[in-house]
């Protein structure tokens, strides 16, 4: 369990405290919008009404007692930026700040935040790569070309052997586990069978992952 500063209840960070909860986190929630804070109160630890650009609030916060500081402002960059910078000077541990400019991310990195996230870019690449293809059902990214994909098996795969399709050889791509439904299995051997019902994980570059699966 972790302690984390949740910052910004629009949208964005309602998301964010609503999925923090189901993980069993410990979340306190800024806005400066009361109704805000009164609608995500069921859903934290705690929550405050109060301006994050003051120094003097967010020194009241604690927030070197937390394990993470989330900036979730997105409609006013100027607070974002300042907010960043001030959790950084006031000893936050971890600041993860959200962007939606190129820019943004940019100026974050330079103020404070030592990570960005930039939903609408992450979202749009994931929906461009996801329904491009196929065969690719879901992904996580690890660096500028290497992901873990989630792939439908290709129907002349089907009751084949690891070994027999011999990807890893073929395509430098390698196979992590097997998804059937909700079940993730991730003892893969050359023996283990393809069957229809399940779908593969695999981690490779997105130009082999095509290559491969686009038989």
């Amino acid at each position: 369990m972790k302690s984390i500063l949740l910052i910004g209840l629009g949208r964005f960070g309602r998301h964010i405290a609503i999925k923090l909860r189901e993980l069993n986190h410990q979340v306190m929630a800024v806005d400066h919008d009361e109704e805000k804070v009164q609608e995500i109160l069921p859903y934290v630890t705690n929550a405050q009404i109060g301006d994050s650009t003051s120094e003097s609030f967010l020194a009241s916060l604690g927030v070197g007692n937390y394990d993470v500081c989330i900036v979730a402002i997105g409609n006013d960059f100027q607070s974002s930026l300042e907010t960043t910078s001030l959790l950084k000077e006031l000893g936050a541990k971890l600041v993860v700040s959200r962007a939606s400019r190129d820019v943004h991310e940019k100026f974050l990195l330079r103020n404070g935040a030592d990570e960005v996230i930039y939903p609408e870019k992450q979202l749009a690449n994931w929906t461009a790569i996801r329904y491009s293809s196929d065969h690719i059902l879901d992904y996580i990214e690890l660096d500028g070309e290497h992901a873990v994909y989630e792939v439908s098996i290709p129907s002349h795969w089907i009751g084949k052997t690891v070994g027999e399709m011999d990807i890893r050889r073929k395509y430098n791509i390698n196979i992590m586990g097997l998804k059937d439904g909700d079940k993730l299995e991730l003892t893969v051997t050359p023996d283990t069978v393809l069957e229809e019902s399940k779908t593969l994980l695999v981690l490779g570059r997105y130009k082999d992952i095509l290559r491969c699966f686009r038989q």
